[in-house]
């Protein structure tokens, strides 16, 4: 018997496959293509504690090897998220992890002490809002500020926190240690890299916002030595993402020591991505005689 199983911060999952925040709705969207029982986890798009209407259109652009958003976290707020995308996911037997977004640290906590009473399992912080009170810096582009929302969140909420680390940053390494300090069940990155695009003909932005973050294929490699360093800096558990297409893409990032794998830009081009994605890693078990994915986790350090 092959065991796909995997634990976060006490959690089970049946298996390490999750969807990526903002690329998978709160999975309604992809009901036709995709069985969510077969998920370890369905991540949801950033819930704020009020509606965000997001960026000035254009705010998606294709680049090579993956894409540029900007949509500036677009979300209905909490109260329609409780309302509608938690009753439907409650359907499904997979865990559930809300994204939590906010420009305030009590924006973040308001959302977290409503959570506190619903039937979720995770919490995942998206540090990489801009902290409107420290002149729009990500909260996550400061070991200070990381440890500070880290700690803030534990304080209040019920669930398990994950905290989601920007790479755009010197040393993501240092990010995790002061999530780590801060009290951080697990940690998941990356979230994506600050890029840009220009229409030659129009002489333009392609982008209203100027720059948007990118993500896909072409940002694996660089996803994948940032997860290896975080893996051996924290005892806590880690979450991959970053370009993951193919079992063969998240068989690397467990090898460096993720214990689960979220698939983002992949549903876009492929919506039976995570589902393959499954398959696939159970089918790499069975071929190599690999009899718990356990003996995978962080096997190349």
């Amino acid at each position: 018997m092959i065991n796909t199983k995997v634990t976060l911060a006490g959690v089970e999952l049946k298996n390490p496959v999750m969807t990526a925040s903002g690329t998978f709705g709160s999975g309604a969207e992809y009901g036709e293509f995709v069985d969510l029982n077969r998920l370890g986890a369905v991540v949801t798009k950033g819930v704020a504690n009020v509606p965000w209407p997001g960026n000035p259109t254009p705010r998606i652009a294709e680049v090579y090897g993956g894409m540029l958003n900007a949509i500036g976290l677009q979300n209905p707020g909490i109260d329609v998220f409780a309302g509608r995308d938690i009753p439907f996911l409650k359907q499904f037997d997979t865990r559930i992890i809300v994204n939590v977004c906010g420009r305030t640290t009590e924006d973040y906590l308001e959302v977290v002490e409503r959570l506190g009473e619903e039937p979720v399992d995770f919490l995942e912080i998206n540090i990489s809002c801009p902290n409107v009170k420290e002149g729009g810096i990500a909260f996550g582009q400061d070991p200070r500020a990381v440890e500070a929302i880290t700690r803030a969140v534990k304080a209040k909420a019920k669930q398990p926190v994950i905290m989601k680390l920007s790479p755009n940053v010197t040393d993501i390494s240092e990010m995790a240690r002061a999530a780590e300090s801060g009290g951080a069940d697990v940690v998941s990155l990356i979230n994506t890299l600050t890029g840009m695009k220009i229409d030659i003909n129009k002489r333009t932005f392609a982008l209203a916002n100027k720059t948007g973050g990118m993500s896909g294929p072409a940002v694996k490699p660089v996803a994948l030595r940032m997860v290896y360093q975080v893996a051996c800096a924290v005892k806590i558990p880690v979450i991959g993402m970053g370009g993951i297409a193919t079992a063969e893409d998240a068989l690397e990032f467990i090898m460096a020591g993720a214990t689960a794998v979220s698939v983002g830009t992949a549903n876009f081009f492929n919506p039976y991505a995570t589902v393959e994605i499954a398959d696939g890693i159970l089918q790499y078990m069975q071929q190599h005689q690999v009899a718990d994915i356990k003996e995978l986790i962080g096997c190349v350090r």
